[in-house]
């Protein structure tokens, strides 16, 4: 997980129901950006009851002798580490696992409702979790991309992927030049970017949505919070009971305090089957054109400025 200890605000609940609610033993790595964050984020998990599960945390320095060995015929790798912080979660996973070993990558902003077993990791490919929507932005890089002809997956989530650390580094360095290397925007989303052109690349699928749901953000729930909804109210339509968990996108996150207070989020289900697999889609240029189109309808009609706070 690459965790910012501004971030504990949400993440204490994502690493506390996940320490309280797998069934399976966990080496948790945790990633953050200085040694200073790196202290206070210690100190933090510190005081959780982490139970039997083994934790340690990771500088970006303190990654630095593995990056110059394992990439050290990958300059693009090296300059997309370095990039915004959320890129470190394709690289640094990499640096910390032995070579075909079990990766799965969690985002910070997740909550882990019922007592569970993770899904298996394939031998090959990706699972990640599936959206409504894609996320893959900015508009320029993805146009680069399907330029270049590389195939990009729709509807990805990474907010829990599945991987095994077995990558084709020659590829994914040739990915991230290709992309636009250094001059690549040190925004967030590039993260999906690269994460959809792996899964067309590796193959594999989406977590089952039935377990490991992503938050929506539909005109519904817009019209909800523009009208003074509580967050609170509207997580309580979410199907707690049978999930594994819960990607909490968006304002969501900010949500889960009072949620968790209020005690509906936990239950005592257990769910220990593995869930189906959907196989990946790829977004074609038609498809994402007709996207755009759509969206500079929103933007003109002025739907954006009017639902901007939700």
């Amino acid at each position: 997980m690459v965790l910012s200890p501004r971030s504990l605000g949400y993440a204490r609940g994502a690493l506390e129901s996940l320490f309280r609610n797998t069934l399976e033993p966990l080496n948790l790595h945790l990633i953050t950006d200085t040694q200073d964050d790196k202290y206070e984020l210690s100190d933090a998990v510190s005081s959780l009851h982490a139970k039997s599960h083994w934790w340690h945390v990771y500088s970006e320095k303190d990654l630095g002798d593995r990056e110059a060995d394992l990439f050290r015929r990958h300059s693009n790798l090296r300059t997309f580490r370095h990039g915004h912080p959320c890129w470190r979660k394709i690289t640094d996973p990499l640096l910390l696992s032995d070579p075909d070993s079990e990766m799965v990558l969690l985002d910070p902003d997740l909550y882990f409702p019922n007592r569970f077993q993770f899904e298996k990791t394939p031998q090959t490919g990706l699972l990640l979790m599936w959206q409504k929507f894609h996320c893959l932005f900015p508009q320029e890089v993805v146009k680069t991309a399907m330029e270049a002809r590389i195939p990009l997956a729709n509807h990805g989530d990474i907010g829990v992927a599945h991987w095994r650390s077995s990558a084709d580094l020659e590829w994914l360095d040739w990915l991230v030049g290709r992309l636009g290397g250094e001059s690549l925007p040190r925004i967030a989303h590039i993260e999906s970017i690269v994460w959809a052109a792996l899964a067309m690349r590796e193959g594999g699928g989406h977590l089952d949505p039935a377990y490991w749901k992503c938050w929506h953000r539909s005109i519904a729930k817009r019209v909800m919070v523009k009208a003074g909804v509580s967050g609170l109210r509207i997580l309580r339509a979410e199907p707690w009971r049978e999930l594994k968990c819960f990607h909490a996108g968006g304002e969501s996150k900010w949500w889960l305090l009072a949620a968790r207070a209020s005690e509906m989020l936990d239950s005592t289900t257990e769910h220990t089957l593995p869930g189906r697999t959907i196989p990946f889609v790829e977004l074609r240029p038609a498809n994402y054109a007709t996207e755009r189109a759509f969206k500079r309808v929103l933007q003109y009609t002025g739907y954006y400025r009017i639902f901007r706070s939700a």
